[in-house]
């Protein structure tokens, strides 16, 4: 464990952060643009009623939105935020590849490179395991380091329980 007290694992812990909050964030932003056809990208996995589909489809932008800029700026429940958005992804894509769907995985808007050339649910599982081992290394450098983020109205920069390193 001596290694995550270095100062390059402070880096990679902070670059994989930001990796993620960019992530999330222009995930969220780019679906923001196009509410309704995420809708449908949504409804295309056939798991919830005609009902909840919209609302659901901007509660999951807004959560990414808010879940980024929380990790941005270290605020408790962002990280948790992002891991329980990524554990129920990769069912949904898992859902999706066990079905055969030939659908968009809805990852990145209507306007997803992805998206447009062929719909890749195995790819896109793939890339959110590697999200999952990012957001893991986030969460045992924090556990290591015994950094508590910030209380979401708290700004004060004395979080560390530790010593810098």
């Amino acid at each position: 464990m001596g290694l995550l007290k270095t100062s390059f694992s402070k880096i990679i812990y902070h670059a994989l952060r930001l990796v993620i909050v960019a992530v999330f964030f222009w995930s969220g932003i780019t679906k923001a643009q196009h509410p309704i056809q995420f809708s449908e990208v949504v409804d295309a996995y056939g798991l919830l009623p005609e009902q909840l589909v919209l609302i659901t489809a901007i509660a999951l932008i807004c959560l990414e939105i808010i879940a980024a800029v929380g990790l941005f700026f270290e605020k408790r429940g962002a990280l948790t935020s992002i891991s329980v958005m990524m554990i129920l992804f990769l069912m949904i894509l898992g859902y999706g590849i066990y079905l055969g769907l030939d659908v968009d995985c809805g990852c990145f808007g209507p306007n997803d490179p992805e998206a447009v050339a062929f719909h890749d649910l195995r790819g896109a599982f793939q890339r959110d395991l590697l999200l999952i081992l990012a957001i893991g290394y986030l969460y045992l450098w924090r556990f290591v380091n015994c950094l508590r983020p910030y209380h979401w109205l708290n700004f004060d920069q004395h979080r560390v329980i530790h010593k810098e390193i």
